[in-house]
């Protein structure tokens, strides 16, 4: 008995052995398996950014079907329509063959899920906001729908008119200052876009809403009533369309944010023939969100400057070379949890050169938790395209940014709608007023107005809309179930008749 007493101590004891010498191995393999895969195609997020059941049930799943690692329980094309499932298997995203072993990948996935946190923190209390005074909020009603579905929204300088499209390709325009609805057509369904320049129209459709792989967006051009192109340009779920004349040669050229879903590209279209257009992939990854034209580098030329998302968050500069070449530039990058939504160019500093407004919100997808990394950046030019991170103001769900000198005081105010706040502890913080106390110091006051939370704010824009020679701010609400909601607030939303709000500047009554 004292033998087999003594065989088994000597059993468990190299047991433990065993054990205590292969766990720093495993998880030496571990640590190596996440920097080489999970930053493979984009930076390498913080595993404490996400908590252990969005990691578990939401972004692991999805990694690993990207890596090839498709079964009975982890199966992309499960529940989608068969046309869905032929446009994702043509992609390619999902790979026939792993990309790494079973093995492997336990133990990177039990590595990453022991790493991560049970919550995030919140940093909603951080900055309370106080009445907003010096803006008067005004609710306007376009139709008699219950509830709002406007995906479009621009106040127009030069027709004084408030125009907005929406999901069932309603254009209406509306005068603020009349307080009359000026126009109200059918134009496509779901419309991203409307722009009319030099005498053209452009109308752009999402397609599908929803994240699709199948390309059923579009853009066409008109003028007066009359298509020019014969067909319409298909797209992949466009969301944003610039026009703009990039190399001054009397033609305007079309740059399309196709923002897709697992695949989708920054495009341009220049004429080619009488209105055929001849398309030029300048980025080809999904998530661009907007685009802008400047000459960034100050050679003459006019450059674009994008905004992606889907993993690859960033900055990214073309710069026009000759006949419309570019040479692409990533200025900043973000992590792949940041929630890219939307930038401005604007000199913030008063340098002569231009920085970077950047909000950061999207929260509608496989990793839907209030994050605390979410909300306003401000990051300055260094002169030489160099940017660096100054200031960040914390708001979950931030979505949209205007920046404009708001109380005529010299410098530059935001105003920050968020879709994707979190309406259980701050309600009101579906909408932000920073502002600027002092531009050095980057010091700003909070503010909102008290009937914020009538309608999930969407999409954002600026101008004197009244006519009374100060900014004004306008707000359009989509009532889309995106994300969980309080009952009382999807209650009042899709009941309510609002449909805009414009928050009408007292700066010069």
């Amino acid at each position: 008995m004292k033998e087999k007493s003594i065989i088994r101590n000597f059993i468990v004891s190299f047991i433990l052995l065993i054990f205590i010498a292969c766990t720093p191995k495993k998880e030496k393999r571990a640590v190596t398996l996440y920097k080489s895969y999970c930053a493979s195609c984009h930076l390498l997020p913080k595993i404490n950014d996400l908590p252990k059941h969005i990691w578990k049930d939401g972004v692991l799943p999805d990694m690993a079907a990207r890596m090839g690692i498709i079964d009975s329980t982890n199966d992309p094309l499960r529940r989608i329509s068969r046309k869905e499932q032929v446009a994702i298997l043509e992609s390619g995203i999902y790979p026939r063959t792993p990309m790494l072993s079973k093995e492997d990948w336990s133990l990177l996935r039990e590595y990453i899920i022991s790493m991560a946190p049970d919550s995030l923190y919140s940093a909603n209390n951080k900055y309370k906001a106080e009445d907003l005074l010096q803006f008067k909020p005004e609710a306007i009603r376009l139709d008699s729908t219950k509830g709002s579905l406007i995906s479009f929204l621009a106040f127009d300088q030069k027709e004084k008119a408030i125009i907005s499209g929406d999901l069932n390709g309603n254009l209406i325009k509306y005068d603020a200052k009349k307080a009359i609805l000026t126009s109200s057509e059918k134009t496509v369904d779901a419309l991203t876009t409307y722009i009319q320049k030099d005498s053209l129209t452009y109308l752009t459709s999402i397609g599908y809403l929803n994240p699709s792989e199948q390309h059923r967006g579009s853009l066409d051009i008109y003028s007066d009533s009359i298509k020019l192109n014969k067909s319409s340009i298909v797209l992949h779920r466009p969301v944003h369309t610039l026009v703009e004349d990039l190399n001054n040669n009397g033609h305007n050229e079309i740059v399309v944010s196709e923002f897709g879903n697992l695949t989708g590209s920054l495009s341009l279209f220049h004429e080619s023939s009488d209105h055929n257009f001849e398309k030029k992939i300048l980025l080809n990854q999904p998530g661009t969100l907007r685009s802008i034209a400047k000459d960034i580098n100050r050679d003459g030329k006019t450059d674009i400057l994008a905004l992606t998302s889907q993993g690859q968050e960033s900055i990214v500069a073309f710069y026009q070379q000759d006949s419309l070449k570019f040479k692409k530039e990533t200025l900043v990058r973000f992590s792949p949890l940041s929630g890219s939504s939307w930038f401005e160019l604007i000199d913030f500093d008063g340098d002569g050169d231009d920085d970077i407004i950047t909000v950061h919100g999207d929260n509608a997808d496989k990793s839907y938790v209030h994050k605390p990394y979410h909300g306003l950046r401000i990051h300055i030019n260094n002169g030489s395209n160099e940017f660096t991170e100054a200031y960040f103001y914390p708001l979950n769900g931030a979505t949209r940014v205007n920046c404009e000198d708001y109380d005529n005081d010299g410098d530059i105010d935001f105003a920050i709608v968020a879709t994707f706040p979190d309406y259980e502890k701050n309600p009101k913080g579906s909408f932000v007023y920073l502002e600027n106390k002092n531009p050095e110091n980057f010091e700003f006051k909070p503010f909102t107005f008290n009937t914020s939370n009538l309608g999930r704010w969407f999409l954002l824009d600026s101008g004197d809309v009244d006519s009374d020679g100060d900014i004004d701010i306008v707000l359009s609400s989509f009532t889309y179930t995106f994300t969980p909601v309080p009952d009382n607030l999807y209650d009042t939303w899709n009941n309510s008749d609002i449909d805009i709000i414009i928050l009408k500047n007292n700066l010069f009554p």
